[in-house]
């Protein structure tokens, strides 16, 4: 691959909005994949509202959860502002307070991408839409109706998601119902479009326009922000790769794909109960943490006094 496509494709990764069409692409393949296995309109009285609406509502709301929580953004802030376990509490500056806000907003902004897509594709479609709404159309108009009961009407109008079979002089009247539904329910679709189109330019103008950071100022912290999540991520990949090589080393005397060994230790029974619990945690200020579920005995420099080795001679 050229420089110049590793390039563009890097800055397409980086670009939000690469990433959010991306997320909605996926929603909206999703929703037609589950629309066409998973939904089945019961066609019962009582049963097609909530039906339709679990399908309707309840996929957004799991997206909109899954959005939140697969931003490491958010835990990021929830760990540093909302739980902290410094003692005493670290102090907040306005500055990052209303930084923080601002982080929110975004975080949010991009979690609502895959549940309002989710919305908006169904409602344009109308399947959901008109399995709820099926029983609670007017049909006082029709004077085909007027003959039956309230209850064999809305068994009727029920039955209409699911074209079953009816009267020669109902068919008229379960197409325009059919119209009527699609017509409501794309109707809904587009003002979800355009108040979440209007929300998002409303939105992003608010937030530069009370961003205390000027045009490069906030480019610099976004591109700051974004290098110093790599590069950690790298020392911390390469940190613990080192540490736990050398706690594997100290608790079997050879490092893991070393042909060259001479020296393998046996690990006592001591060492076994104690690589069972792990020493995770930082406790207090004055000690040094562990990060390691081979326990501590493996670091002692005596160690290896305690427990026999078996020296490996070419």
């Amino acid at each position: 691959m050229s420089p110049a496509l590793s390039n563009i494709i890097s800055s397409l990764q980086r670009s939000g909005t690469f990433v959010n069409s991306l997320i909605a692409a996926l929603t909206i393949g999703g929703q037609q994949l589950f629309s066409s296995f998973a939904f089945r309109c019961p066609c019962q009285v009582g049963k097609n509202f909530y039906y339709g609406s679990a399908f309707l509502v309840i996929p957004a709301l799991i997206l909109l959860v899954a959005g939140f929580a697969l931003r490491s953004q958010m835990w990021t802030m929830t760990s540093e502002y909302c739980c902290s376990c410094f003692l005493p509490p670290r102090r907040i500056s306005r500055l990052e307070r209303k930084l923080a806000c601002l982080q929110f907003f975004s975080i949010t902004g991009r979690a609502l991408v895959a549940p309002l897509t989710w919305l908006a594709v169904t409602l344009l479609t109308g399947t959901y839409y008109e399995c709820a709404a099926s029983e609670f159309t007017s049909v006082d108009h029709y004077p085909a109706l007027d003959n039956l009961s309230a209850s064999k009407r809305e068994e009727i109008l029920a039955g209409f998601p699911c074209c079953r079979p009816v009267p020669p002089d109902l068919v008229l009247i379960r197409d325009e119902v059919a119209l009527l539904h699609r017509y409501q329910s794309q109707m809904l679709g587009w003002i979800l479009i355009t108040l979440a189109t209007v929300a998002v330019l409303v939105s992003c103008s608010l937030a530069r326009c009370c961003s205390p950071l000027t045009a490069r100022q906030h480019y610099y912290c976004t591109t700051h922000l974004r290098n110093e999540q790599e590069l950690f991520e790298q020392a911390a990949a390469q940190h613990a790769r080192l540490l736990i090589t050398q706690r594997i080393k100290k608790l079997f005397g050879f490092i893991p794909g070393n042909e060259d060994v001479t020296h393998i230790r046996i690990p006592s029974c001591r060492d076994w109960r104690d690589i069972s619990v792990p020493t995770f945690l930082c406790v207090g200020d004055d000690s040094q943490g562990h990060y390691s579920f081979l326990g501590n005995r493996v670091d002692e420099e005596n160690e290896e006094s305690k427990s026999g080795g078996i020296e490996l001679k070419p």
